[in-house]
């Protein structure tokens, strides 16, 4: 189990490296929680900056410390949604992505590729970059320093997954759903919208087939705070991931939900479509 130490070793080693941070840094109790939940806030605001070798030494420890306490899931130890046909190499599982074991959990990133920079914000992007550590916005960083540009809507990159228990992590951007009514809850998607959305399924399916990987996670991409309508980005990540895995037979996919809500969507969405 990670100590108290170990956590505060951290904090001042970022917080040397970021000493603007100091005093609200101060508003954190000393306990091991409250320091742990600093940690998460350093290294959500950490811009993707060469790091010391003494730092990510004593990151990963943590983490892959962490990660065994929170128990690992074994993806390929999850029953398939249904016994025969596509529903084999289906599993509907809800819990957190970032104890996965599968060879890919996917990532529904925003455009700069760079994981969420507000501290201890809920959000999926911020989830995996916390748990995966800062090698993983370095990762990204060099992704879009070599692309030099914007990552668009629908596409997919790969990196290494780090100190996450997934062999790679597959970041796509989802489309962002805006308010079109007299009330800011109006969410209505365009046709080009479910395309995007689509698309994104479907890139990522490809993406793990070209790294002849046969396990991939995935989030509910957009339905956060991209805001399209949960049933809607259900009806297409289901109909968008069974086409593709008619051309991959071997490839198993985990549709992870967290909420309650969720798992009642897939879970009749999936039997409308099976």
């Amino acid at each position: 189990m990670p100590t108290k130490e170990q956590i505060d070793e951290l904090n001042e080693i970022l917080l040397d490296e970021m000493p603007r941070y100091r005093l609200q840094a101060e508003d954190f109790a000393p306990n091991k929680e409250d320091r742990r939940q600093l940690l998460r806030a350093l290294m959500n605001v950490r811009p993707p900056n060469p790091v010391g070798e003494d730092f990510l030494q004593k990151q990963d420890a943590l983490l892959q410390a962490e990660s065994i306490e929170c128990g690992i899931v074994d993806g390929g130890s999850l029953p398939p949604f249904a016994d025969s046909g596509a529903g084999k190499q289906i599993v509907l599982w809800q819990g957190d992505i970032t104890r996965l074991k599968v060879d890919a959990i996917v990532n529904a990133a925003n455009s700069a590729l760079l994981g969420c920079f507000i501290p201890l914000h809920k959000c999926i992007d911020n989830a995996i970059h916390s748990a995966a550590g800062v090698q993983l916005r370095l990762a990204c960083a060099e992704i879009m320093r070599r692309q030099g540009y914007e990552e668009p809507t629908g596409r997919a990159k790969i990196t290494p997954a780090f100190n996450l228990p997934s062999r790679f992590v597959l970041h796509t951007v989802g489309p962002i759903i805006h308010s079109r009514g007299l009330y800011d809850d109006d969410f209505a998607p365009t046709a080009a919208d479910a395309m995007m959305l689509s698309r994104c399924y479907k890139s990522c399916i490809d993406l793990a087939a070209e790294n002849n990987l046969v396990s991939v996670a995935f989030c509910s991409i957009s339905t956060g705070e991209f805001h399209y309508p949960r049933r809607e980005a259900a009806e297409i990540a289901v109909k968008t991931v069974l086409d593709e895995l008619q051309k991959h037979p071997a490839m198993k996919v985990v549709f992870d939900v967290f909420t309650d809500e969720d798992m009642t969507i897939y879970g009749k969405v999936l039997r409308e479509k099976l």
